[in-house]
């Protein structure tokens, strides 16, 4: 397993940002499609809030175009380099996987854009529990 301090575990968990200690989301299932993008409002070991500005996670959907992209080109590999299907098996392969991933696309999304402005601190929980 990832341990703390990596951005890559943060980033596949859905983990606080700043001490990766509890998840983001509050429910941890990307397929409960309505709680998707349910996200508690701070870290409750460290205090961090996630919504740093308004529509902060906007940013997200530009991340989530390439992350797409990534699932798709995956998608063609398997389908038509290895099981060698026909281009139209291969195109619906990249339509169903993109379709089935999808709420794993848009929450492994919003870990990378958060984890690209907040980084780990280790003391983070330290400091926390000393300003209550």
């Amino acid at each position: 397993m990832l341990k703390k301090g990596n951005k890559l575990g943060s980033i596949l968990t859905g983990t606080c940002p700043k001490c990766h200690s509890e998840s983001m989301y509050k429910d941890k299932n990307p397929y409960h499609l309505s709680n998707v993008y349910d996200m508690h409002e701070r870290c409750s070991h460290c205090g961090t809030k996630y919504q740093m500005e308004p529509s902060f996670f906007y940013g997200a959907m530009y991340v989530s175009y390439g992350v797409g992209i990534a699932f798709a080109v995956a998608a063609f590999f398997i389908s038509y380099l290895f099981i060698k299907t026909s281009l139209l098996v291969s195109f619906i392969c990249i339509v169903a996987t993109l379709i089935g991933f999808m709420p794993i696309i848009m929450r492994l999304s919003r870990n990378i854009w958060i984890n690209m402005f907040m980084h780990y601190d280790k003391n983070a929980v330290a400091n926390f529990k000393k300003q209550k």
